[in-house]
């Protein structure tokens, strides 16, 4: 258990993070710690950890004998060694291994009559390696390496050759592995792949100890957590159930306390008027002095100040051509390493689409190639008439002008947007205040990042590729962002791990699976549902290893067989489709400069230049209406042969 009493910290500047805090954390629990960005979180749990000292107030952890293990967004460098024996050495393996190996030596070589005393420690050592899974431990450590997204082999691998994700990854593993009686977790799901998250949603829920976590993912906190604790103006409440759960009963306590609050001020006010209305008539002097007295008591109930909700808006979208993007036979490769190949698709105007796969699977290569920040290596990718791409990554931050400030950066984009607009934009990514006066330079990694989507988002653009959007912010502005998006009339390709921001929003999805791309109608949940039922599917045909294996192949060329069949029945429609486009605008143009020259006085007087006009005109007209109905027959086309007919 941990039990936190009058907890007080006010941080440099003068602004209090902790006020009386008071928080039980009873053992076995399992609770999320939410609040916004910048409240304090992490600040607490580094202060449950003895890393950071309050000014006042105690926190105890029971029994003494209880292990706590801490997983940091800001992980430390990994040492020098594979992975595998990292594990060993953060779990006590390594140790006991040593230890044991040591009494055996020593038992092998002492003389008979030290027998007895040695036989007794090493008997002590194999109980300690036995009760810490030693004999096992490979197995289970590759099982749990498996679930974190890992592959066969990666064990033996030096630690430093992980990139930054899978070194949390690695951290994490070990954490896990160590079984620790206290869990604190730091938004664990960062740079997990759904797989993975999954799969730790599981471990957590079987585990045993006490868990608290900080997480921005509505789905692992609802599949997880029992309780949920809220950090607000430096103080704890905690509610019982899972996140939804909190959700609705944080809103119906604050509506209670607002009727409250509001009732109260009615009571007050009467209260007032009674009093200054027989202030001086000596036959009710008791009963004023009675009511001034009550109201002098009186508790004032306190209403949470609600964060003024700014919405969010992107700039009106240029309209762009009916096909935005088409993929012929694409593939990327680096050197040797094949990322995918024969991608063929179409993406429609307006198609809000949800890109899926395994870390590596190549989601964030064809982001790139999409937007022409790489080129591929075979095949084409094409963007479609008046498509204006905006492209969103962890790396647009490399873009930002370090030597201006926050302001700088955003004041001269976006020229239809007022001072006030803009500065609103700027708050709801968490630039408040003197924030907007910061040099660029000294933000965090998450600040930049959050910059780096404002200053795409102010621009105008008509097909907007996100790749993991959601890093760095917290919930509230997720629930902003996405309702912007919900209501962004562009296209929308986006790269993200934030299941529930992903079922929101997606009304296509694409799997990028064993170098193939998967077309799925609908939203994540039934990308999810359609996914398990193929697996199940095939589940009960599956024989040995190699026949399932080969089984799969065949479907997997069936299917692209099959897609690349409807993709090459549809793109001659989509060719003439989108040179159809081309000629309406053109028209529309050549329609609007005719009825701009009628309007001129000096052609008014000029009745040939008059005729000429209309009959042009007239023509104009008609070849919109042809063109417009040939449109209509194409899009039938099209849909029916999507449809498979």
């Amino acid at each position: 258990m941990i039990q936190i009493r009058d907890l007080n910290l006010t941080f440099a500047g003068g602004r209090k993070i902790f006020d009386n805090l008071n928080w039980q954390i009873d053992t076995a629990s399992r609770t999320g710690l939410v609040g916004p960005n910048g409240i304090g979180k992490t600040t607490l749990l580094r202060a449950i950890l003895g890393q950071v000292t309050a000014d006042s107030g105690d926190i105890t952890v029971s029994p003494l004998s209880a292990t706590v293990g801490y997983l940091p967004q800001d992980l430390a460098e990994l040492p020098d060694v594979t992975l595998m024996q990292y594990l060993k050495d953060r779990t006590g393996i390594t140790a006991a291994e040593k230890r044991l190996k040591r009494c055996s030596e020593e038992l092998a070589a002492a003389p008979a009559s030290e027998h007895v005393r040695l036989m007794k420690l090493h008997d002590e050592a194999a109980a300690a390696y036995e009760n810490l899974g030693g004999y096992s431990f490979e197995a289970l450590s590759r099982k749990a390496l498996h679930g974190l997204g890992f592959h066969d082999g990666d064990d033996a691998r030096p630690c430093g050759e992980f990139s930054g994700g899978w070194k949390m990854r690695v951290t994490l593993a070990g954490l896990l592995l160590s079984r620790p009686d206290i869990l604190l977790l730091d938004e664990p799901t960062n740079h997990l792949d759904t797989e993975s998250m999954e799969w730790l949603e599981n471990w957590l829920s079987d585990y045993r100890g006490t868990l608290v976590a900080i997480s921005h993912d509505r789905v692992f906190m609802d599949k997880v957590m029992k309780s949920i604790a809220e950090l607000h103006s430096g103080r704890i409440r905690v509610y019982k159930g899972n996140f939804s759960d909190y959700l609705r009963a944080s809103a119906e306590q604050k509506a209670q306390l607002e009727q409250a609050a509001a009732r109260q001020k009615e009571e007050i006010a009467k209260t007032k008027e009674f009093i200054e209305r027989f202030r001086y008539k000596a036959t009710k002097a008791a009963q004023v002095q009675s009511r001034i007295k009550a109201l002098e008591k009186t508790q004032i109930i306190r209403t949470e100040t609600a964060a003024r909700r700014v919405t969010l808006k992107f700039p009106p979208c240029p309209p762009s051509g009916h096909i935005v993007l088409t993929l012929t036979d694409l593939g990327m490769a680096y050197g040797t390493h094949r990322v995918f190949e024969n991608l063929n698709a179409t993406v429609e105007r307006g198609q809000k689409i949800a890109l899926v796969g395994a870390n590596g699977a190549g989601k964030s290569t064809l982001s790139r190639l999409i937007s022409g920040k790489e080129r591929p290596t075979s095949g084409n990718c094409e963007t479609g008439y008046h498509v204006l791409p905006a492209f969103f990554s962890q790396e647009s931050a490399e873009n930002l002008n370090y030597d201006r400030t926050v302001w700088q950066e955003i004041c001269p984009l976006n020229m239809d947007m007022s001072e006030a607009e803009k500065r609103a934009l700027l708050g709801s990514f968490l630039f408040s205040g003197d924030d907007i006066h910061k040099p660029v330079k000294v933000l965090s990694g998450g600040e930049k990042s959050r910059l780096s989507l404002v200053k795409i988002l102010m621009n105008p653009s008509n097909f907007l590729i996100l790749d993991e959007p959601t890093n760095h912010l917290d919930m509230t502005t997720r629930e902003l962002f996405q309702q912007a998006l919900l209501a962004y009339d562009g296209t929308l390709l986006i790269v993200s791990h934030d299941r529930y921001f992903l079922n929101q929003l997606a009304q296509r999805v694409w799997e990028l699976r064993d170098g193939a791309l998967y077309d799925y109608a609908g939203n994540y949940s039934r990308f999810i549902e359609q996914r398990q039922a193929s697996l199940a599917q095939d589940a009960p045909h599956a024989g040995p290893d190699v026949k399932r294996r080969g089984g799969e192949r065949d479907k997997k060329r069936e299917e692209a067989q099959r897609r690349n069949e409807i993709y090459r029945r549809k793109k001659v429609y989509a060719d003439e489709l989108a040179a159809l486009e081309e000629r309406i605008d053109g028209l529309e143009k050549r329609k609007k400069k005719d009825e701009r020259e009628l309007c001129r006085p000096e052609v008014l007087s000029d009745s040939v230049r008059i005729q000429a006009l209309m009959k042009d005109l007239a023509d104009a007209v008609a070849a919109v209406e042809a063109a417009t109905s040939r449109w209509e027959e194409l899009m039938e086309i099209i849909e029916k042969i999507e449809k498979g007919e």
